[in-house]
Parts: C-alpha cells; structure tokens; sequence
C-alpha cells in the first residue's frame, strides 16, 4: 500500500473520530455549558491524559515503534513476537504501579494542574474524585498503544486509526442518557462523564484484540516475577527503556507546558480552561487529520528504511510528507484565523453555551491557528529523528520551546488572556517545527527535492484566494444570530466548507500545481 493510500485511510478514520468527537463536544457543552464543574471535568480528563502521553503515545511510542520495526526488518517475525511478549509484560508491571500511586495521589495532581479550582470548593473536590474513577485509564490506553505500535508496523492501520471513536460513542452516550440517569437519583450529573472515560477505555482495548490475534501477535502477559526479570534481561527491551528516558524527558516538556496553561488559565475567568479545550478540540481535526495520519504512516517506514540503509528513501518520504503539511495544512490555518467565530458558533452555540461562550473560544481557536502549520509540521519532522532513534535532539529543542512559550506567555497572557495561552503555544510550534527542519537538513538526513519554491508560491497563492473569501463569509452572516435556526445555520456552513474546497483546488489547478502527480510519489 502505498503511503498516500495508507495516510488516507488513517486520515479518512480519523475524521470519522473527530466528527465524533466534536459530536461529543458539542453535546457536553450544550448539556454542561462552561463553569467551574466543567472546569473540573476537563481537569481531571487531563490527570489521566497527560500520563497517558507521556507513557503511552508519547515516551513509549516514540521508543517502541523504531525498536520494533527494525526487528521486523533484521530479525524477523519470531523473535519479533517474543520481543513484544517481554515488552508487553513490563508494561503492565508499570501500568499497575502507575495507576495506583495516581489513584492515592489524586488531591496532590488535581492541585499540581489547576490550584485555581481552590476558588469554588465544590469543582476541587469533584475533579479529585473524577480523577481518582479516570486514573486507570492510563493502563488500558498504554495497551491500546502497544497494540497500535504493532499493528501500524504490520501495516495494519484500520483499527488503530478508528479506535478512538469508541470513546467518543461511550462519552456522547454518558452525556446524552448517562447524565439525566445520574441527575434524576441525586448524583452530580458531570459524574456521568467520567463513567463513559472508562467504558470508552475498555472498549478501546478490547477492539485491538481480534486483530492482533489475525496476525498472531496477541502478546503473552506474564506476572510472574521471574518472567519480569527474563523480560527485562533481554537487550531489545533495555534498548527501548533507554530510548524511553530522554523520550520520557521530551514528552514531559509539552506536558509541563500544558500543566502550565492549565495553571495559570484556572487562575484566570472562570471557564477559561473550558474555552482553551472546546479550541483544542477544533484544532485536532487538522492536527490528526494530517500530522499524525502521516505521521503514524511514515514512522514504521522511516524507521524500515533506515535499518536498511536507505537514505534517498528516507529523505523522499520526508519530503513528501512536508508537501502535503503544507498543501493541505496552510488553507487550514488560513481558515481558522478568518473563519474561526462561524465554525465555533455553529458547533458549539446551543443549549448552555452563550454568546460570550463563542467570542471566548474564538480567540483561543485563532492563536491556536497561528501556529498550526507548525504543531502539523511537527508531527512529520519528530518522526525522521525518531526513526533514526535520535530522540535527545527533539528533547533538547523542546526544552528551549518550553522556555520560549512561558516568556511569551508573560507577554500575551496580561492582554490576551486564555487567548494569549493559545497564541503562545502557536508561536512556539512554530519555532519547534523549524528548528527540526533545519536540523535533519543539516545531518543530511533531509534533501529537499527541487520545485519547492514554485510550489510554496502556489500554495500560498490559493490560500490568499481562500482567506479573502472565507473573510467575506464570515462576515455577510450572523453566525451567532442563528442561534435557534440552527439548521439553516449548519446548511451555510456546508455551503461555505464545499466552496472553500473548490476555491482552493481549483486555484492550485490553476496556478499549475499537480496534485495527483503529488500523491503517486
């Protein structure tokens, strides 16, 4: 399969995701609308999540995958299958020590993230319980990650790719019958979102399980102690735990980053840390959509071809993956920043959500959409260090990112507010992004491939065309006006999505860039 065929399959599930997801969004705000319980919510969905990245998806990931398609490649499928039984078999040892300590240190987590929720009691207390019913989280979803890690090396990226909408479907079903259910016996009906994080976790692993067992690389758990030592006795895995520490490092500095945020917007208007993650919630389309469903594809064959020793590969797969950041992530960003206030109002203005609700997350969504070129790009640049099992260059200019937004914080944040948040972290996925580039260029790792000049101006010619038309759009109609004609609303906007599509590829038509030539490198 090839890799626009394998990144549109993983993008194509991924969209159903994110449908989903704003799905689900869209239902919590109008049910839950923006206040310090909602606030409390997301603090505590974020406890889990933020070790989640940093075992699962981020450290463990970023370790696993390289080790293990390299394996593939040098030692074939036998010994690779007992390297993921030893690695699967520490990692739940890890898992159970983890959730534990979380579930007993919950009031400690849920101050270290957002003290500010000190200022009404009541939302303190209730995301230290939801935090302690969500920690266990962190096991299932590090399993799913392991699973995931294996089946996108075997190529298999269906069920690694649609796996999240189970979450979705179990938390819109905690919102829409799950929440009245709780209410109606006296319960704190945010409560009931906490239940579908869990139901969705299982259910998550639950689905990795026939497609491992396909391929026959459902792995053999062991807790015998002896097995643990075996386990870890074995080069492959101490290989990937040294990978996993300055990996760990570098995943901690965006997740500090995040507790950060999340500090300092619980210190600001009530429903700030509401308004920043209804924004981050938009800003994942385009950000899973296009950096991790090319960066999930390109990652196993970067790291295939450098056991390989096949540099041009190499380099032509990363080059590829820029020219499609660029082709499709630069009118997203575009879109974002004159046409975010539409599409905030005519998915989340119903129910409890307000007028100010709108405004608010509008301006979160367009810093966010500063830098979303970058946050994409990011996704596509880490992995050609990765790949090379090169993981302290990306941590050591993570590290100097970190430092960057929080000085750029000082700056935005006294009049921008939780935008200025938004805007910070933009700005600095801007300088990561091109920071990476220019490092895998000078190792020679990246040789950009001529006509990238001619093609930067085409893309930058039809996003203008775009952005002067989604300007008008978005102010010939009242977006938030629409309110209680919400269907007649939701018609404008599918109206405006499909002309801004024919604009912009028209326009690139016309200025003589050949997608399909593009696709079938």
């Amino acid at each position: 399969m090839s890799l626009f065929k394998s990144a549109s399959t993983v993008s194509a599930l991924t969209l159903v995701s994110r449908i989903t997801g704003l799905v689900r969004e869209l239902l919590i705000a109008a049910t839950f609308g923006a206040s310090a319980m909602t606030d409390a919510f997301n603090v505590a969905f974020r406890i889990p999540n933020l070790f989640r990245r940093l075992f699962a998806e981020g450290a463990f990931s970023q370790a696993f995958v390289p080790v293990l398609a390299a394996s593939k490649t040098q030692n074939g499928d036998e010994q690779t299958k007992l390297l993921i039984d030893r690695v699967a078999t520490l990692l739940s040892w890890a898992l159970l020590l983890t959730c534990a300590a979380g579930v007993a240190a919950a009031p400690f987590l849920v101050y270290a993230m957002a003290s500010g929720l000190k200022q009404d009691p009541r939302g303190f207390d209730a995301a230290v319980f939801m935090t302690r019913w969500m920690f266990p989280y962190i096991g299932l979803m590090s399993l799913v990650a392991l699973s995931s890690g294996v089946l996108n090396t075997w190529r298999r990226f269906a069920v690694p790719a649609a796996t999240p909408v189970l979450l979705n479907v179990a938390m819109i079903a905690a919102a829409w019958l799950g929440a009245p259910w709780f209410k109606a016996r006296g319960i704190e009906p945010i409560y009931a979102l906490a239940a579908g994080v869990m139901l969705g976790g299982v259910l998550q692993l639950a689905v990795q399980v026939p497609a491992l067992l396909k391929l026959g690389l459902l792995p053999k758990i062991s807790f015998n102690w002896a097995a643990a030592r075996l386990a870890w006795a074995d080069p492959a895995t101490r290989n990937i735990a040294k990978l996993m520490l300055p990996a760990l490092l570098g995943v901690s500095v965006a997740q500090i980053s995040l507790l950060i945020n999340t500090q300092i917007a619980s210190h600001l208007t009530p429903g700030s840390v509401s308004w920043l993650t209804y924004a981050d919630r938009l800003m994942e389309f385009p950000t899973a959509m296009l950096g991790v469903a090319i960066g999930v594809v390109l990652m196993p064959q970067l790291a295939a071809a450098k056991a390989a020793n096949d540099a041009d590969k190499y380099s032509n797969m990363l080059d590829w993956g820029l020219r499609v950041v660029v082709l499709l992530g630069l009118p997203c960003a575009v879109a974002l920043l004159t046409f975010a206030q539409p599409l905030v109002a005519t998915l989340y203005h119903y129910g409890a959500f307000t007028d100010r609700d709108v405004a608010q997350t509008t301006t979160a969504l367009m810093g966010y959409g500063a830098g979303l070129i970058g946050l994409v790009a990011i996704k596509v640049l880490a992995p050609g260090f990765y790949a090379s099992q090169d993981i302290k260059t990306p941590v050591r200019i993570a590290i100097v990112v970190l430092v960057l937004t929080q000085l750029l914080n000082m700056v935005f944040v006294p009049y921008l507010q939780h935008a200025g948040l938004a805007l910070a972290i933009g700005i600095g996925a801007l300088v990561n992004a091109l920071w990476l580039l220019v490092g895998l260029i000078r190792r020679g790792s990246y040789r950009p491939a001529p006509g990238w000049a001619v093609f930067a101006l085409q893309a930058v010619a039809a996003s203008a065309l775009l952005g002067a038309f989604l300007l008008w759009a978005a102010s010939a109609v009242s977006w938030t006006g629409l309110k209680t004609a919400y269907m007649q609303r939701i018609g404008l906007l599918a109206a405006v999505l499909f002309a801004s599509g024919a604009i912009y590829f028209v326009a690139i038509r016309v200025f003589g860039l050949k997608l399909r030539q593009l696709m079938q490198r």
